[in-house]
C-alpha cells in the first residue's frame, strides 16, 4: 500500500496554501508513488490552482484563525465565542481525529497550521509535524489572553514531531520543537508580452495586482481616481466599477505568473503576497495593520530583501497612491530571493516516510 501523508491547511487566508503547496509538488517528485490526502476549508479550485501533486479533497475546519471583520480587521469578541465553542468537549473532538487517521492509515499528519489535527494524530501516536510562519497561540493570546485555551493550544504544537518555522515568520520562544527553514514560495514565469498582447495593452502601462489574500472583503475602486497609464488587476467578485479595472479571474494564467508580470503587487501583510514578490523581484505596496502580531517579521524582512513602500488605510481607501507607485518604480530592484524552504521541509518529511 502507498505511504500516505494527510495534510491539513487552513482556510484563514490563501497564506497557508502559498506555503504548504511547493512543498507537496516537491515530495510529488521525490515520491511519485506518495498518497496525499488534503483536509482543508480552502476551495477545491484554489488548492488545485497550487499544489499540482495528486491528491484527494477532504472539507474540513482544523483551527478557527481569528474571526474577522474585514481583510484587515480582527473581530475579538467574535473570535473569542468562536474559540470557546471550538474547545467545549475538546477531548471529544480529538477522538474523532484520531479515528480519522487511524481509518485513513495515515502514516504521517502535516499541518498548516491547525492544532486539532495535531492533537488526533498525537493521540492517534501517528508521527506529526507543523509549519508556519505563525502559530495560533501565540495568535489567540495576542488578542484574547494567556488563558486555559492558549496553554491547550501550545501543549499541543509542543507535542509535534517538529514545528517548522517559515522564514519570515513571528520568533515563537516558546517552543523547543522549532526549526527555523528558509523562506517558500512558488515563482511563476514571465508572460508580460502574452498578457499585453491578450488584453491589448501598451508596452507603456503598468499593471498593479491587488490582492487581499484570500479574505473576504474588496476595495471601493470606484472611489479611486484615475492615473494615467495604470490598470488594475483584482478579483470578480469585487464587481470593480472603474475603468481601468482588469478582472483576473478570467485571464488565460495562474496567479503566480500574474504576480511575477505585474509591475506592483498591493496588498496587506501577508506571508504569500511578501515572499513571492520578493522571490520574484516584485515591488510592493502594502497597507498597514499594526494590531497583527505576524506583521513586524514580514514587514522587517520584505524591507530589508524586497522593494516596498507601506500606504495608511485612508491612501488605499482613496486610492491615493500613485507617489508611492512613482517612487517603487523609479527606484532599483533587488537581487530576487532564493526559496530554499519548500526543499528543505519536503527532505524533511520525505527522510521520515521512507
Amino acid at each position: 500500500m502507498p505511504t500516505h501523508l494527510v495534510v491539513s491547511i487552513s482556510g484563514h487566508g490563501f497564506g497557508h496554501v502559498a506555503q504548504t503547496a511547493p512543498v507537496l509538488n516537491l515530495l510529488h517528485e521525490y515520491m511519485p508513488r506518495l498518497r496525499i490526502t488534503v483536509r482543508s476549508g480552502v476551495p477545491t479550485t484554489h488548492l488545485r490552482s497550487r499544489i499540482h501533486a495528486p491528491f484527494e479533497h477532504l472539507q474540513s475546519i482544523g483551527d478557527i484563525g481569528m474571526v474577522m471583520s474585514s481583510a484587515l480587521a480582527v473581530d475579538v469578541g467574535k473570535s473569542r465565542a468562536a474559540y470557546r465553542a471550538f474547545h467545549a468537549d475538546w477531548n471529544t473532538r480529538v477522538a474523532e481525529e484520531a479515528r480519522l487517521f487511524q481509518a485513513l492509515q495515515a502514516d504521517l499528519v502535516f499541518s498548516n497550521v491547525g492544532y486539532l489535527t495535531l492533537a488526533g494524530a498525537q493521540l492517534a501516536g501517528i508521527p506529526n509535524v507543523a509549519l508556519c510562519s505563525l502559530n495560533w497561540a501565540d495568535i489567540y493570546r495576542h488578542y484574547c489572553g494567556d488563558d486555559a485555551i492558549t496553554r491547550q493550544i501550545q501543549s499541543i504544537y509542543t507535542g509535534a514531531d517538529a514545528f517548522l518555522r517559515a522564514t519570515p515568520g513571528m520568533a515563537m520562544p516558546d517552543l523547543p520543537n522549532l526549526i527555523p527553514v528558509a523562506p517558500i514560495a512558488a515563482i511563476g514565469k514571465n508572460r508580460r508580452s502574452e498578457l499585453d498582447h491578450h488584453l491589448r495593452l501598451s508596452g507603456e502601462e503598468k499593471l498593479v495586482l491587488v490582492s487581499m489574500g484570500g479574505i473576504a472583503s474588496r476595495l471601493s475602486l470606484e472611489d479611486w481616481p484615475r492615473t494615467d497609464g495604470v490598470r488594475y488587476l483584482v478579483q470578480a467578485s469585487w464587481q470593480a466599477r472603474h475603468p481601468d479595472a482588469i478582472v483576473f479571474d478570467s485571464l488565460p494564467m495562474d496567479f503566480s505568473d500574474l504576480l511575477v508580470s505585474s509591475d506592483a503587487l498591493l496588498c496587506k501583510p501577508g506571508y504569500g503576497s511578501f515572499v513571492e514578490a520578493a522571490c520574484a523581484s516584485v515591488p510592493v505596496l502594502y497597507v498597514g495593520r499594526p494590531d497583527w502580531p505576524e506583521s513586524p517579521a514580514l514587514i522587517e524582512w520584505l524591507q530589508r530583501h524586497g522593494l516596498s513602500r507601506e500606504v495608511s488605510q485612508d491612501e488605499l481607501k482613496r486610492g491615493n497612491i500613485a507617489e508611492k507607485l512613482d517612487e517603487i518604480w523609479g527606484a532599483s530592484r533587488p537581487e530576487p530571493v532564493a526559496p530554499a524552504g519548500a526543499e528543505q521541509v519536503a527532505g524533511w518529511i520525505a527522510e521520515r516516510l521512507a
